[in-house]
């Protein structure tokens, strides 16, 4: 008799084990059917796909959010940074310009749809969706669009402009690594070596494995003649870097060193 009740103890054991895991996945499906009708769920997996490079993948997400909820600004500025990230420029644009039909009040959309019209060669219609952003008050990141006119000034080769809202991104944002570097760059057009090295060095403190920085701050010392310290860094960035030219820009200063030496021997 006592093997037959451990044999209906068992029994009814699995009937509970197979009951809940049944209970789990009807769960689990409803989940997954309530999800699928959910565009703020949607929009945050597309957006977690962006973070994770994969535009592919955050443009299925974004545009089911966009089917469910076609007004949310926060989705067609997402399928606007999914587009731009696979370079489809018009796309990332219309995207852009949709959401700001529907608020022109979104300075992030006005940056994003600046830095669009700047990869397209149409500087002047960047200059104007820079200037938008930066001057909407309640812009919690107005060292962006500051940053971008900075950019977009030196490619203007407008050093004096470039310098002046270089400026303006950093008052905002004295931590902002890109407005660092981007300040020395700045600084070197005007043969000022000592401030850029010292904005390079900033820049290193905040970011210290950023090797294009440490190949910016070797040109600098470079050119401010400290050839020691510039060798010292290119040598040290030198098994690292990847990119080719790069590599070809590391041994083009450490040539140029070289010949220094030995000019200092005759």
């Amino acid at each position: 008799m006592l093997g037959v009740r451990q044999m209906k103890t068992k029994t009814i054991g699995i009937l509970v084990i197979s009951a809940f895991l049944l209970s789990c996945a009807t769960s689990q499906e409803r989940l997954q059917k309530k999800r699928e009708k959910d565009p703020h769920y949607q929009y945050n997996l597309g957006i977690f796909y962006i973070n994770n490079g994969q535009p592919d993948e955050a443009l299925k997400h974004l545009n089911k959010s966009l089917s469910l909820d076609p007004e949310s600004t926060l989705t067609l500025i997402g399928l606007g940074l999914a587009h731009t990230m696979q370079r489809n420029l018009e796309e990332a644009e219309k995207y852009y310009k949709k959401a700001l039909s529907l608020d022109p009040s979104l300075a992030e959309a006005h940056n994003y749809l600046g830095s669009v019209y700047q990869e397209m060669g149409l500087l002047d219609q960047a200059e104007q969706e820079f200037l938008k952003a930066a001057q909407i008050q309640n812009y919690h990141s107005r060292e962006l669009p500051y940053y971008n006119l900075a950019r977009l000034y030196l490619l203007k080769e407008d050093e004096e402009k470039a310098y002046e809202y270089i400026q303006k991104s950093l008052e905002y944002n004295d931590d902002l690594v890109m407005s660092l570097n981007l300040y020395a760059v700045i600084c070197e057009e005007f043969e000022r070596f000592e401030e850029a090295i010292d904005s390079y060095k900033e820049a290193l403190k905040l970011d210290p494995e950023e090797i294009n920085i440490k190949f910016n701050l070797a040109g600098a010392y470079l050119k401010n003649g400290e050839y020691t310290e510039a060798e010292q860094i290119l040598k040290e960035i030198k098994p690292q870097a990847e990119d080719p030219e790069l590599k070809k820009n590391i041994d083009k200063y450490l040539a140029v060193i070289e010949e220094n030496k030995k000019h200092s021997l005759i």
